[in-house]
């Protein structure tokens, strides 16, 4: 661990850290993983009157689970991919028959749930449990990738030598590397930034690797942007929204019109169906999931 860096960076997100209700003291378990699964690839901003809907209508795992999974996609609205909702249905489901409605605190019980993954399992046991893991998304990939390697990104896909790096610098106090973790992930959304590094609000500028290095242009693979008008996923979600607005099932007729391409229209609703987003009825009417 490098005490060069990890005070300087508490000390910032002391001061600097967003007021989000994931975080509160009293932010339950289940809030914490809530968050965990709509964080992904999703803005804060969009992500919190969902979060907040969501823990008021279900507080608690089995809240949800004793509800259809259609439920839970009609409750994500248009915070994109929606087969997270399913995931969080289907790891509710999970908790209140394996662990009696608790989300567990072992990170192997969590890794064990549909639909967690390694970062998911890591952030949960840190931020709800305060236990000593590393937790490595987008934005501590590449503060670190700045700070330790001196490169302007991390590699495409995470490596073992980023895990190892990332577990060297967790304080070996388990609540202090809880909030190191988070404390890191912070200043990567707020400073060290993907686009414009606010690299003079730093509180670590004078060790960052990459600010000593000239701050070197990234020379990998090209970096490309994600585009959404015209794809089948902007296809998709105005054919779950016309089933998400709806009381019950649907006529064909009604998704037909939101999508003037008949091949590419019928191949999204076929994704759709095969995510296990949308039933298709025997009567050709279509429906969330029972």
């Amino acid at each position: 661990m490098s005490t060069a860096y990890t005070e300087p960076i508490l000390d910032w997100y002391d001061e600097h850290a967003r007021d989000l209700p994931w975080r509160a003291a009293d932010s339950t378990p289940w809030g914490v993983l809530v968050s965990e699964i709509m964080l992904q690839q999703t803005p804060v901003a969009r992500v919190l009157p969902v979060w907040r809907e969501w823990l008021e209508r279900w507080p608690a795992p089995a809240a949800l689970a004793a509800e259809p999974s259609g439920e839970a996609v009609r409750a994500w609205g248009r915070l994109g991919y929606p087969r997270r909702a399913l995931r969080l249905h289907a790891g509710a489901v999970a908790i209140v028959e394996r662990h009696g409605g608790d989300v567990p605190s072992s990170h192997e019980d969590l890794l064990a749930l549909p639909g967690i993954g390694a970062y998911t399992a890591a952030a949960v046991a840190s931020f709800a449990y305060r236990q000593r893991h590393a937790v490595l998304d987008t934005n501590v990939r590449r503060v670190l990738a700045r700070l330790c390697s001196g490169e302007e990104y991390p590699p495409k896909a995470q490596t073992k030598a980023e895990v190892r790096l990332a577990e060297s610098l967790l304080p070996l106090d388990p609540p202090t590397a809880a909030r190191w973790s988070v404390a890191v992930m912070e200043l990567g959304a707020l400073v060290c930034t993907a686009r414009t590094p606010r690299c003079v609000d730093c509180p670590v500028i004078a060790q960052c690797a990459w600010q000593h290095a000239g701050r070197p242009a990234y020379d990998g693979p090209p970096r490309r942007g994600q585009t959404y008008a015209g794809t089948d996923r902007q296809c998709r979600g105005r054919l779950l929204a016309v089933l998400r607005d709806a009381e019950g099932p649907v006529e064909k007729p009604a998704l037909d019109v939101v999508w003037s391409d008949p091949v590419q229209r019928e191949r999204a609703l076929d994704a759709l169906v095969a995510d296990g987003l949308v039933d298709p009825l025997e009567d050709g009417r279509y429906a969330l999931p029972s």
